[in-house]
């Protein structure tokens, strides 16, 4: 796996105030986790089109025929932002019994169970290339299935790309041998309590 950090060759000036309006709650859904709401980078128009402009610049030139998203809302705005932008189609990802008609799943590992997506039979042609967007990787556990099942379906999975990325993210994840490219590592709230 290749972890990749936006500014790696030098920064972008837009990543600041990107990172800047992602707000942390702390202690949100449980104690101890600095939960990274993204809804607040939404909120602010000009950094939430620089966040999808700088994917679609690093994927306009890249042949990408398929934007796929997962799980569920978040990873779905910058998905579908993407593939309008890069003129791919979008493909969601699901958790289970939330698409009509057949589909294809993979279910997967995480610390505390199980888990399943979903995609239409038929989404993804064969030798298609594909990039997989979300808002936020942790363990790599659901990016990892998403490649499993896009492969499955003939897919050529090209890279992995997240508005933020953990910054241990290196010894936590594992893409299946994919790089993945992230945008900002997550903020620290001080003084919380």
């Amino acid at each position: 796996m290749f972890c990749q950090k936006n500014g790696a060759k030098g920064e972008d000036p837009r990543l600041q105030a990107i990172s800047e309006a992602i707000r942390v709650v702390p202690h949100f859904p449980k104690q101890g986790i600095m939960f990274q709401d993204i809804t607040t980078l939404l909120l602010d128009h000009k950094a939430f089109k620089d966040a999808v402009d700088i994917f679609i610049d690093r994927y306009r030139d890249m042949s990408i025929s398929v934007v796929a998203a997962g799980v569920e809302a978040r990873g779905f705005i910058f998905g579908s932002s993407i593939a309008l932008g890069i003129g791919a189609k979008f493909v969601p990802l699901c958790k289970p019994q939330k698409l009509p008609g057949e589909v294809i799943s993979e279910k997967y590992v995480l610390e505390y169970g199980t888990d399943c997506l979903e995609m239409h039979l038929g989404a993804v042609k064969p030798s298609e290339r594909v990039i997989i967007v979300d808002d936020l990787v942790a363990t790599g556990g659901t990016l990892s299935a998403a490649i499993r099942l896009l492969e499955r379906a003939g897919g050529e999975v090209v890279e992995c790309a997240c508005v933020i990325g953990l910054p241990d993210l290196k010894v936590q994840c594992r893409l299946n041998g994919k790089p993945l490219y992230i945008l900002v590592e997550p903020r620290q709230v001080e003084n919380c309590f």
